[in-house]
């Protein structure tokens, strides 16, 4: 999704938001991601939801990356019942986090995000600023 020439790439960080502490870190951990630049966090239920849009949108991005708060995978299965493969998946609970006990502080989301972050081949061009505001589609000055 090269939209200048400057070979950007798109990334979106899918994520499951369960009831059970797990969805709640994963969700916590995908805003600290997007917030951070890593990644645009979209929105998976209307994925979910089959609205064109977001479906488009998943088919078309560079890498689309899942966080499931445990092995069901909700978030990576969804990709793949509209036939995308996610670049990466990952589950909080193969990371260390545990469903029902593991408490839901800022220390966990950023361990579990430091984590993730190390495994990211690029800090994303089309991410947000640090107030959370979506920048350009790249950095060359030219779009």
């Amino acid at each position: 999704m090269d939209k200048c020439g400057c070979n950007a790439k798109s990334r979106l960080i899918y994520s499951c938001s369960g009831a059970a502490n797990t969805g709640e870190i994963a969700d916590l951990v995908s805003r600290k991601l997007a917030k951070e630049g890593h990644g645009n966090m979209t929105c998976l239920a209307s994925v979910g939801a089959h609205i064109s849009g977001f479906v488009e949108s998943a088919k078309g991005a560079d890498e689309n990356i899942t966080i499931d708060g445990c092995s069901v995978a909700c978030a990576k299965k969804i990709l793949e019942h509209i036939g995308v493969t996610p670049t990466k998946s990952y589950v909080l609970t193969e990371m260390g986090v545990e469903k029902g006990k593991t408490p839901v502080t800022e220390e966990i989301v950023n361990k579990t995000s430091n984590n993730i972050k190390k495994y990211l081949s690029f800090k994303a061009e089309q991410g947000n600023d640090a107030e959370g505001e979506k920048k350009s589609g790249c950095s060359c000055n030219s779009c």
